[in-house]
Parts: structure tokens; C-alpha cells; sequence
């Protein structure tokens, strides 16, 4: 198809612009590149190219262009109506990711502005009625049904289908049929058990079956582990993912088995507690039918559920159960470009709106208007959460930008952290333990990232190494230090400071907790009790710090802080807060926006937060329970120096 518009594009002579292709997953929208490069007989970089996050291989000649769809999305900002392109391809529209989602919207209110720009969409049969009457009754092309390949189905119950999986994968391996295996698990860590199980056994497995390799492709870390072409072919691969789409596998040749276990884990966003909760489901028809695909005719998928089980039709939109603050932001940015309203395919709810509005709001991204004030379009330029946004734009006014660009960057980049198996989580908790910092989280990750670029210098292989030796993983911190990188280019870029290494000093210490308030103000927690139970302010829900925080690697419940910031709230079986550091409740009260504190719901921890306010005897910040649009400045002076003045607040 993409072939056909750049055919199109060339009869007309490019006076409309090129051909974009967008994916939902940035190692599709490389290996298509590469793919159609070689099949047009060009060089990939030139004629084809391909835009992923951190990486871009095209150039002027470029005619025709893979990306990512969050990626044109940030593209529109500086060209609103996309006038680069005669043709936009959006592929994979069945995904529904929340940035394909608002370019089906926005191409609608483009088409009416640029009514010779062509759009192409992508889809699965069951969606391609609903897409063709949002644009109109728009033509509608068909393609012929797909070899059908042979369907083994479970006859029991989906009670422990991991186990079931595992021993299958064992089965195929001692049968000796030809061909990889693709299992598609709930979890990243079902992916990890899976892979230190299948690792353990291919160890006892006797020579003459050949070698089992466990692949993990875990979402958002790229292509995973692949292994080299010598290995290859020897040895049968297992790719392991929890990926809620088969997008990564296509074209991969070798695949001859798919199990698929029948069920997921999805984040859904609970707007009014501000929190995520894990949700496991079945996955849909669409998804069971594009799974089943990736053997053909001639290979086999076995569903570990039963063949009358009822599966949902589809996947639900992720614009409805996502926190769409980030969206809120970006469509509020493409307002100042003159674009009109996204007339999304499934609207938002609208308790998830006005919770976003009210977060930008208290960030200060928003004027009295309610248009992106200069604080929001600046955090707008940023690839980055909102909250993380405004924390690295305080940095700049603290001068602790150089720690808390390595922050942003490891919380936006996949976990840096191997989620350890029952069996070995003592040892490898151990191994995480040596980075533990005594002020929390945050500052076990910046310890983290310079232990991770002092051994930079060595070999590739040798780096991996010691990534293995500590449990950590190896393309999360690659991917960390490319998302540092292009924020530091933006921070330049806007001509924002960037402040020389000071890590480890009290002030320094000091700056980044302010830092981390100015954005996660609403993210604030107390502990109650000798468990370890911690009360969350906003929304008066009680929580445990995550096993996994590095308070917990050795520290006793009694030692655990009072009064702690945290990245992440998440419902589970256990609520747990992530990223957890301690902060001062005098701190707090200095950083929080007034009209925030004072909308704060009643409880014993705002009433200690009151008192400890009025014995502070500090005068408020004569603002209204607005929003400031300024970004105030902090005195880097400690709170009891400073009662006779005015308290100034970053807001």
C-alpha cells in the first residue's frame, strides 16, 4: 500500500509533499523501512526512511517515511497541517493507541484546511465499517482472507495457563518440529519467570534436541534480545512478550508455532484517585485472529482456552481508560497552531478530561483563560508527562538540572530494574541493594545511571555483562541515556540552564526534592502505621511502598520514612506507591500551590500539615486560588530562616 502512494505522490511530482507511514511499535516502523528499502532496491536513509523516538535515518530525498504514530503527533506541533506530505498512511489503526486515536481525529479538521492531502488507514475488517463513516462514507478497499492455519484449542480451564504454556513449549522442543515459537504471555513479569524457567531447563535438555533459546520482548525495550546469526541457526528461539499486539512478529520467517495464553494485563487510569490499576482480561477476537496469522497455512497456534470461550470483539480505545493529561496538553498546544477541535472516534470521558484540565491547572500550564499559559507551552516541547515536564523545568530554577534530566530519563524509559522470579528475588534484591541511596528512589536511580555510564567505557559485551551481574537491564539504560540526551538538546535547544554535576551535596539534595515538588505536589503520602501503610493525600486511600523500592532491599518497616513523594500509584492486589523518596512536610507546605493545599480533602495529615503552617507564622503568597503564571522563585534558604518573609511558591 505504501508502495502505491509513493507511486501516486510521484505522478503528480511531489508538488503535495511525500508519503508518511505511520506504526504503533517502533521496531515495525524500522524493520518496514529497511523491508521496502530492499524491495524498491534504494538505500534505506534516502528514498525510504524511517523517524522512531531516538533514532532518524532519512534525509531531504526521503519520499516516503516510516514513523511512529506519537512521533507525528510531535511532528505536528511545529507543522500543524503536516504540508511535508501528499499522503498520510496511518497503519495498525485497530491498535486504537491514544496517539493514533488523536491523528484519526486531527486529520479529519487537516482535510478540511488541506483538502488535496490523501489518508489511507489500515485496519482489520471489524473496524473498517466504524472508520468509514467518521471520515464520511470514505472508500472502502477489501482485501482477500488469509491462509488459515491449524487451530489446536484448550479443553480446560484457563486456571494456569503459564504452566500449561511452558510445558507446551517443552513438547514442541522434544517433538522436534521445525520452526520458533512466539508465546504470547499476561505480563512483563510472566515474561521474566518464563524466561528464567525455559533457561534453567534448556540446560538439562540433552544436546542432540538442539538448543532452546528464550528471547524476551518486553514492550518499549526495542527488539529485545535477539541472538546472533550463527546462533540462529542452531538453535530454536522462544520469543516471550506480553505485547497486546503481534505487530513486532511480522515478517519474521522463522515463526512455525503460536501459543497464546487468552489473556492480558491493561493499565487502566482511575482519573479520580489518580491512579492506575492492573487489570487482567481476555483478549479480543481481532487480536486471537492476528495471532493466529503469523504461523500461515503450513504452521500451527495453540489457544490455551476453550474453543466456545465468548472473547470480547475488540480492544477498548486506550483513550478511555489512559490518563489523557498528556493529551490534554498536547491538544492545547495545537489549539495556538489554529487547529480545531479532535473529533475523536471515542470520546474521552469527561471525568478524565476535567481531571486533566485541573492537573495542567495546578501545574500552571493553563491561564486564567484556560489556554496554555508560557509554563505549559514550554513543558509542551518536552517528550515527557506533564508532572515530569514542570519538575525539569524547576530544576533550571533550583540548578539541579543535571540530576534531574537522569531522573526524567529513567522514569520515562522502561525500568531499569530485572523483576526478579520468586526463587531468586533474595539475591537479586541484594544486587539492587548496592545502589540504595539513604535520601530514596529518585536518588538510587541517578545512583544507578552514573554506575551505568562509568562502565560505558568498556566493551559493549562487557557492559552487558555487568548489567547481568546486577540485575539490570541493558536496553533500559541504553534507552535512558538516548532520552537524556534529547532532552539535553532541548534544554538547549529553548536556551534553558544546564547546571554542572552536584550530586551528593546537601544543597544539592535539597534543590531536587524542591525540584521533584514542583511537579509531584499531588503525589504526596504519609505513614500511619508500623506496617508501613502510607496515606495519600488527595484522595484518602491507604498504600505500601513496592516491594521493589530500595527502602524495602534493606531497610526494616520501622526505619521507613514518614512523609515520602512518589512517581506512581498503582491498584493491585497490594496498593503500592513506586518510586518513593522522602520529603519534609515543611518542604511540602513551602512547594505546594496555595489553592492546591487548601483543596486538599480533610484529614488528621492535612490537619498536621495546618498546624505545622501556623506555628511556621509564614504570611501566604498573596495570589487568588487561581494559578500563578509566573515561574516564582524559591529561596534557597531553609524553611526557618525565612518566617518574617513572604513564602514563595513555584507554581
Amino acid at each position: 500500500m505504501p508502495h502505491w502512494c509513493a507511486e501516486f505522490c510521484l505522478s503528480v511530482q511531489y508538488q503535495h509533499g511525500g508519503v508518511v507511514c505511520t506504526q504503533t511499535d517502533r521496531r515495525c516502523a524500522v524493520d518496514l523501512a529497511l523491508r521496502v528499502a530492499d524491495e524498491m532496491d534504494v538505500n534505506i536513509g534516502h528514498e525510504v526512511g524511517y523517524s522512531v523516538p531516538l533514532a532518524n535515518c532519512c534525509s531531504s530525498d526521503t519520499v516516503l517515511r516510516y514513523c511512529t504514530d506519537d512521533l507525528l503527533l510531535r511532528e505536528m506541533m511545529s507543522d500543524p497541517l503536516l504540508e511535508r506530505y501528499g499522503v498520510v498512511v496511518i497503519d495498525q489503526a485497530h491498535e486504537r493507541t491514544v496517539s493514533t486515536d488523536v491523528l484519526l481525529g486531527l486529520l479529519k479538521e487537516i482535510q478540511l484546511q488541506r483538502p488535496e492531502l490523501q489518508v489511507v488507514i489500515l485496519t482489520v475488517p471489524h473496524m473498517s465499517d466504524l472508520l468509514a463513516s467518521h471520515y464520511g462514507n470514505a472508500p472502502l478497499i477489501q482485501l482477500g482472507g488469509a491462509s488459515v492455519p491449524e487451530v489446536v484449542y484448550s479443553k480446560g480451564t484457563q486456571e494456569d495457563c503459564f504452566r500449561s504454556a511452558l510445558r507446551l513449549v517443552l513438547e514442541i522442543h522434544h517433538a522436534q518440529e521445525e520452526g520458533d515459537i512466539v508465546l504470547f504471555l499476561a505480563s512483563a513479569q510472566e515474561i521474566t519467570c518464563a524466561c528464567e524457567i525455559l533457561r534453567r531447563e534448556a540446560a538439562e535438555l540433552t544436546p542432540s534436541l538442539g538448543e532452546l533459546v528464550p528471547v524476551a520482548l518486553y514492550p518499549g525495550q526495542g527488539g529485545g534480545c535477539w541472538v546472533g546469526e550463527e546462533e540462529q541457526a542452531k538453535s530454536r528461539k522462544v520469543f516471550l512478550t506480553s505485547s497486546h499486539s503481534e505487530a513486532p512478529f511480522w515478517g519474521v520467517d522463522t515463526v512455525n508455532f503460536v501459543i497464546d495464553t487468552g489473556v492480558q494485563k491493561r493499565h487502566v487510569y482511575k482519573p479520580r484517585i489518580r491512579a492506575n490499576s492492573i487489570v487482567t482480561r481476555p483478549i479480543s477476537k481481532s487480536q486471537a485472529e492476528s495471532r493466529r496469522q503469523l504461523v500461515g497455512s503450513t504452521g500451527k497456534c495453540f489457544c490455551l482456552y476453550p474453543e466456545e470461550t465468548q472473547l470480547p470483539a475488540e480492544t477498548p480505545a486506550s483513550i478511555l481508560e489512559a490518563n489523557i493529561t498528556p493529551t490534554v496538553l498536547f491538544l492545547k498546544r495545537m489549539d495556538i497552531a489554529g487547529l480545531g477541535p479532535c473529533d475523536f472516534i471515542s470520546r474521552p470521558d469527561p471525568e478524565g478530561l476535567m481531571q486533566a484540565l485541573e492537573e495542567l491547572d495546578y501545574l500552571a500550564a493553563l491561564d486564567d483563560d484556560g489556554n496554555l499559559s508560557e509554563i505549559g507551552i514550554i513543558m509542551s516541547e518536552f517528550p515527557l508527562e506533564p508532572q515530569m515536564a514542570k519538575t525539569l523545568l524547576a530544576s533550571c530554577e533550583f540548578d539541579c538540572v543535571n540530576e534531574v534530566v537522569t531522573i526524567a530519563a529513567m522514569l520515562t524509559a522502561p525500568s531499569c530494574f530485572l523483576e526478579p522470579s520468586p526463587e531468586s528475588r533474595p539475591e537479586v534484591l541484594q544486587r539492587h541493594g548496592t545502589f540504595r541511596h539513604p535520601e530514596g528512589d529518585h536518588f538510587t536511580l541517578i545512583n544507578v545511571y552514573r554506575a551505568f555510564k562509568q562502565n560505558q567505557q568498556d566493551s559493549c559485551s562487557s557492559l552487558e555483562r555487568w548489567c547481568q551481574e546486577h540485575s539490570l537491564s541493558y536496553p533500559a539504560l541504553q534507552m535512558a541515556d538516548a532520552i537524556r540526551s534529547e532532552l539535553t538538546d532541548i534544554l538547549r535547544r529553548l536556551e534553558l540552564p544546564v547546571s554542572e554535576p552536584a550530586f551528593g551535596t546537601k544543597s544539592n539534595t535539597l534543590n531536587i526534592q524542591r525540584a521533584l515538588l514542583a511537579g509531584f505536589f499531588m503525589q504526596f503520602a504519609r505513614r500511619v502505621d508500623a506496617a508501613g501503610q502510607y496515606f495519600v493525600l488527595t484522595h484518602k486511600h491507604m498504600a505500601e511502598i513496592h516491594p521493589n523500592s530500595s527502602y524495602l532491599t534493606q531497610a526494616q518497616d520501622e526505619s521507613l520514612p514518614e512523609w515520602v513523594l512518589f512517581h506512581e500509584y498503582t491498584l493491585a492486589e497490594n496498593s503500592c506507591i513506586h518510586v518513593v523518596s522522602e520529603v519534609s512536610p515543611e518542604l511540602f507546605i513551602q512547594m505546594a500551590p496555595q489553592y492546591f493545599f487548601y483543596n486538599l480533602p480533610a484529614s488528621e495529615s492535612k490537619d498536621i500539615l495546618q498546624t505545622l503552617l501556623d506555628h511556621e507564622g509564614s504570611v501566604p503568597c498573596k495570589v487568588k486560588r487561581g494559578r500563578s503564571q509566573t515561574l516564582g522563585s524559591e529561596s534557597q534558604e531553609d524553611c526557618a530562616g525565612n518566617q518574617a518573609q513572604e513564602r514563595c511558591v513555584l507554581q
